[in-house]
């Protein structure tokens, strides 16, 4: 471990304000774009700080994702166990990551997400009528944040949705900074078992899904070994819908903190300013809070720092979001900002595969919601809604509503 001051600062750190970076990482960035962080297991990272060294650092190939290099900063215990396991092509460097990305990417594609609309629209509709006919308080977590999405990504991969109980159990461990490391695997393997068989079963009988394609286009050819397909599925189930379900309920609360802009956004029928509510709330929130970890696998020099081979680094996406030199007034929640360059969903090779089907969701979500319940509000002070700073994706663990 490299020598460094006692005082060093702990990373990560929980947030004072739901939808802002904590303050004593917004005055590591206002130091300057590098910096030394302390981890849970003492070892000490470089954290990126601004937006021009991350996005020249996530492009970086000399920059490596794979856990099971020594020096990687592993978020936690959980990540540590699991090092040397298959993890999925996002821990994979190119050219394995680009090989099986390309495999999903047809299912991400814009013009494959645009045709879910209606039926993403039918869902939050559904879950509406489904809370209206309900006597508020509501928990707006469990009614509405967590079953749109997991509705979604159920039928794009055809899980059935009956399951979500128990992938959400063995989501919510794999997500802890918290959990003891067993238990998470043990989570992890539970969902990896379950996963294979129901490929199995879709290899005997297809439908249409992401399973069955994965399942007779990848394992039957052998392009993929059955457990690297369930690894795959796990990557989806649980990146696409724990992000997603927290942006709802994140993106409500501070809609709900910020009453003049939530009630532009009610009145417009502009669809524009939808986009830009969702590209700004991403911005804003940026949800990954533990940033994008990395190893240097070379010496590499940036804003007059040397990083070297075996040195683990995080890029802090949530302060580049914040960064001034790429955002005016960023502590600003404004609904007209041109905020799609934001790093929410990464950058470079490892940029989010699904961003495209979270943006509609929220565009959905977002353009319907505070239109259908124009009295939408908080049933408890906003002090008191419970949030996840003990996860490495923030969110509210409950949100409870009235109207």
């Amino acid at each position: 471990m490299t020598d460094v001051a006692s005082d060093v600062t702990r990373f990560p750190l929980p947030r004072e304000v739901p939808y802002h970076p904590p303050s004593a990482l917004m005055q590591l960035k206002d130091e300057g774009p590098l910096a030394r962080v302390q981890l849970w297991d003492g070892s000490t990272p470089w954290l990126v700080t601004r937006y021009a060294e991350q996005v020249t650092l996530l492009a970086d190939p000399r920059l490596s994702v794979n856990t099971a290099n020594p020096g990687y900063p592993h978020a936690h215990a959980g990540s540590w166990e699991r090092r040397n396991d298959n993890k999925g092509f996002i821990k994979m460097d190119d050219p394995s990551h680009s090989l099986q990305r390309r495999m999903l990417t047809s299912s991400f594609m814009t013009k494959r997400v645009e045709g879910m609309r209606p039926r993403i629209q039918q869902i939050v509709d559904g879950l509406i009528d489904d809370m209206l006919r309900t006597t508020p308080p509501v928990d707006l977590v469990q009614a509405f944040a967590l079953p749109v999405p997991s509705l979604v990504i159920c039928e794009l991969l055809g899980v059935p949705y009956e399951e979500h109980g128990f992938f959400q159990q063995c989501s919510n461990a794999i997500v802890s900074q918290t959990m003891p490391g067993d238990q998470v695997a043990a989570a992890y393997a539970d969902l990896m078992g379950y996963l294979q068989g129901l490929i199995e079963a879709k290899a005997a009988n297809p439908a249409d899904d992401l399973l069955s394609r994965l399942a007779t286009e990848q394992v039957a050819t052998g392009a993929l070994t059955l457990k690297e397909a369930a690894v795959m599925g796990i990557l989806i189930l649980v990146g696409g819908h724990e992000t997603t379900a927290n942006m709802i309920s994140l993106g409500t609360f501070t809609l709900l903190q910020h009453p003049d802009q939530l009630a532009e956004l009610r009145a417009s029928d502009d669809p524009a300013l939808v986009n830009s509510t969702v590209e700004e709330l991403l911005r804003l929130l940026t949800i990954n809070i533990i940033g994008r970890r990395r190893v240097a696998t070379a010496d590499i020099e940036i804003a007059g720092t040397v990083i070297r081979a075996g040195e683990g680094v995080i890029v802090a996406n949530d302060l580049g979001n914040y960064d001034e030199s790429a955002f005016d007034d960023p502590f600003t929640f404004d609904l007209h900002r041109k905020a799609r360059h934001h790093l929410a969903f990464g950058y470079g090779a490892h940029q989010c595969l699904g961003q495209q089907l979270a943006r509609v969701e929220l565009q959905v979500v977002y353009g319907t919601l505070y239109r259908r319940i124009p009295t939408l509000r908080l049933a408890v002070p906003a002090e008191q809604v419970p949030f996840k700073d003990d996860m490495t994706v923030y969110g509210a663990y409950e949100l409870p509503v009235a109207w």
